[in-house]
């Protein structure tokens, strides 16, 4: 079994800037994953420029088979060159993991990665090479599941200098940090956003610097399979239920109350359904022997596009996003499968129209449910994992 990995990142602005001076790339080759962090020069809008197009030149080149030396060349003569400084372009770290386990890292100027095994912070050996007179770190070793790997910009062992904090945070505290947070089976979302979250603490609420951290743990495959409307033809109804079965080791999703009752009778399992309202704008769920989730359809999925709309764009991960993934109402329940538990989806979509929810004179397509699938799709690509979609 290849290495499958949950990978994301969280950044903290500079306070009063609207724009971050850190970049992060997430990139998926079809052996590899590979994430670039890069840390503009300054903060605001040349930072972000700056980092941007490093991270964009790096990672491009990179799919493309290009040298370190000559990632490094390109973007030198690039960028521009700060008239005070002297200096061309952003510091930056790269991690590729292969799915046969082997890892390559890359660090320019920017604080150590983390690496934690079995509750242990491994010390990662330094391989320097001068690459256009700058010292670079390179290196390759192997990861296991389980294994954790954070890339950092300097913001992090800057938090809290000349406030809460002397010298800032020591990269050995954040380190053993991370241990503690991991003790609780943590995802890297929240491991990001909880490292962030200690930042800004020690920042007393105004980010000297831009912040980002960005996650990569390796862990078990997970697929989820989810299902929502009936088909076309009712004869389709035992093979959309057979292909949405299959695959012993994937969660169960079913949204849509015919749908739940077409899985009911076909599988001959009964359906109950909840009558507790934690929400009076998400209907209740309900349970079925062997279906992790039953939800109602299109309000809850147009919550749950809702709710992953804004973890993509991770403009609001604080304690009140995670506080709503964590509600006991379908389309949150269903949004955290999806960001924490989920490496891969599967959707099994019929398009009868229901006349419920739109004229039945319209094409499936122009249709609500069909639009929200579109949307969930698209969505979770964005989140970097593989989305397929089956139509009956």
């Amino acid at each position: 079994m290849g290495i499958t990995v949950d990978v994301t990142y969280k950044s903290l602005n500079k306070y009063s800037e609207i724009l971050c001076g850190d970049t992060v790339e997430l990139l998926k080759t079809e052996d590899s994953d590979v994430m670039i962090l890069a840390d503009g020069m300054g903060s605001g809008v040349k930072a972000n420029i700056l980092s941007t197009l490093t991270a964009k030149i790096l990672g491009t080149m990179f799919l493309n088979g290009a040298t370190l030396e000559e990632c490094v060349e390109t973007i030198m003569q690039t960028l521009p060159i700060c008239q005070i400084r002297q200096v061309a372009y952003a510091t930056f770290s790269i991690l590729q993991v292969f799915n046969n386990g082997e890892a390559y890292l890359v660090e320019y100027d920017n604080p150590r990665c983390i690496f934690i095994r079995d509750g242990e912070v491994i010390k990662i050996p330094r391989n320097t090479r001068v690459v256009q007179d700058k010292e670079i770190n390179e290196l390759r070793f192997t990861v296991k599941k389980g294994d954790a790997l954070i890339l950092l910009s300097d913001g992090t062992i800057h938090a809290g200098v000349g406030k809460s904090m002397t010298f800032g945070w020591p990269w050995k505290d954040i380190a053993e940090f991370v241990v503690r947070q991991r003790e609780h089976a943590i995802s890297s979302i929240r491991l990001a956003a909880a490292v962030c979250e200690e930042c800004d603490k020690l920042y007393e609420g105004k980010p000297g610097d831009d912040t980002t951290v960005a996650v990569m743990q390796i862990i078990d495959r997970r697929p989820v399979h989810l299902m929502t409307g009936p088909p076309v033809d009712r004869d389709d109804d035992e093979r959309i239920i057979s292909e949405f079965m299959k695959d012993e080791t994937a969660s169960r999703i079913v949204s849509g109350g015919t749908s739940a009752t077409i899985l009911s009778r076909e599988l001959g399992r009964p359906l109950k359904v909840s009558m507790d309202y934690t929400d009076p704008e998400i209907p209740p769920i309900a349970y079925m022997d062997g279906i992790e989730l039953v939800t109602e359809g299109v309000l809850t999925l147009s919550r749950v596009v809702d709710i992953l709309n804004r973890f993509v764009e991770k403009k609001d991960l604080s304690y009140d996003f995670f506080k709503e993934l964590d509600k006991n109402n379908g389309a949150s329940m269903l949004a955290k499968i999806l960001i924490e538990d989920c490496t891969e989806l599967n959707l099994y979509v019929g398009k009868a129209i229901n006349s419920a929810y739109q004229n039945p004179g319209l094409p499936f397509d122009l249709g609500i449910r069909q639009n929200l699938v579109e949307q969930l799709k698209h969505t979770v690509e964005e989140m970097g994992k593989t989305v397929t979609v089956t139509y009956y």
